[in-house]
């Protein structure tokens, strides 16, 4: 080969519209209660992580347990502070993850908009439209009429305080762990009076988080896989964000940790990695070759030399599940741990 291949097909726009808003570091922060963490929801008497009581549903009243005693001073992850004197009645949300966490803790009913790639669950997908989750419709989000817009990872800080000029009252998260996603949903908990719900979510994903744990623990260094993942035609992810981390928990080491971030593959660099186990998320298409990914790993010159490819390693996992995060990224995690070491993880 002449040079480092790239593929870059429609990347900018797959990196964000595919995986990071359908959402997109070490194994000892998922191992324990989450903890504060620089950027994310601060608290004055940060919640705890022991116990869970009420289900969550698509839009119910206030659990009978513990209520939130308000007002209530929170910072986002821009480090904006925020008071609230009651709960907020109205939501809209312009992140997929972040849609599917209001749901979870039982807020569907107060949801007024939602981004256009907000598809869980199903009740969801009747709310009026915001836009896109880079950069939303800004008269949709005033029509909306909201007293809090919840945006996750993929909206920009300059374009949360562009709309926040124009007095629409956006709070921004931005998890780079699962430990910061656990959390977030504990601090939305309480600003929503949802602190049951949002405990018994944090301990279903601790459940999730020990199974994996459980079964990857006795690994010899010799016997840990090592991992490319291809989120996104051309597109792998590096250390300091979420899906290395989940590579990291589910036993894997990730070939591409060397470097930082969201970055365009080298296809030369990943031959000589060499990877034992490529994982890829099912169902997305390359916007030029109408190819699959694993049909584009598959055909792409040299990579039959590539144990993954050889030995059929090939591992498809769930697209959102794995890129969005919040309540089902534990899901994400068994999926890939599954990908990785299917006689361990059943």
């Amino acid at each position: 080969m002449k040079g480092k291949k790239r593929w870059n097909g429609n990347g900018k726009k797959r990196l964000l519209a595919a995986v990071l808003g359908l959402a997109l570091t070490a194994v000892a922060a998922g191992c324990g209660g989450p903890t504060a963490t620089p950027k994310q929801g601060e608290l004055k008497d940060p919640p705890k992580a022991d116990s869970g009581t009420a289900a969550g549903g698509a839009g119910t009243a206030a659990p009978a347990g513990r209520h939130t005693t308000y007002p209530l001073k929170v910072k986002d992850a821009t480090g904006k502070e925020f008071t609230f004197e009651k709960a907020p009645a109205r939501i809209a949300s312009t992140s997929p993850a972040e849609t599917e966490t209001l749901f979870a803790l039982g807020l569907g009913d107060k949801v007024v908009g939602v981004s256009d790639f907000c598809d869980y669950p199903a009740e969801a997908k009747a709310k009026p439209k915001l836009g896109s989750i880079v950069k939303p419709n800004e008269e949709a989000l005033i029509a909306a009429n909201a007293d809090l817009v919840m945006t996750g990872v993929s909206m920009k800080a300059d374009t949360v305080n562009k709309l926040r000029e124009l007095k629409i009252n956006m709070y921004k998260v931005e998890p780079k762990t699962v430990n910061d996603v656990m959390n977030n949903m504990l601090t939305l908990g309480q600003i929503f009076d949802r602190q049951d719900q949002a405990e018994k979510l944090v301990a279903s994903m601790k459940a999730d988080l020990k199974k994996v744990q459980d079964a990857v623990q006795n690994l010899k260094p010799e016997q840990k896989k090592k991992v490319f993942i291809e989120f996104s035609p051309g597109w792998t992810v590096g250390k300091g964000e979420f899906l290395d981390e989940l590579i990291s928990i589910a036993g894997g080491i990730n070939v591409a940790a060397d470097q930082k971030g969201y970055v365009q593959l080298s296809e030369e660099k990943v031959i000589a990695d060499n990877p034992q186990v490529i994982l890829y998320p099912a169902g997305i298409k390359d916007d030029k070759s109408n190819k699959t990914i694993d049909e584009i790993i598959r055909t792409r010159s040299g990579w039959d030399k590539i144990d993954a490819v050889k030995n059929g390693r090939l591992a498809p996992v769930d697209k959102d599940t794995t890129s969005r995060p919040g309540p089902r990224i534990t899901s994400g995690l068994l999926d890939i741990a599954k990908g990785i070491y299917p006689e361990l993880v059943k």
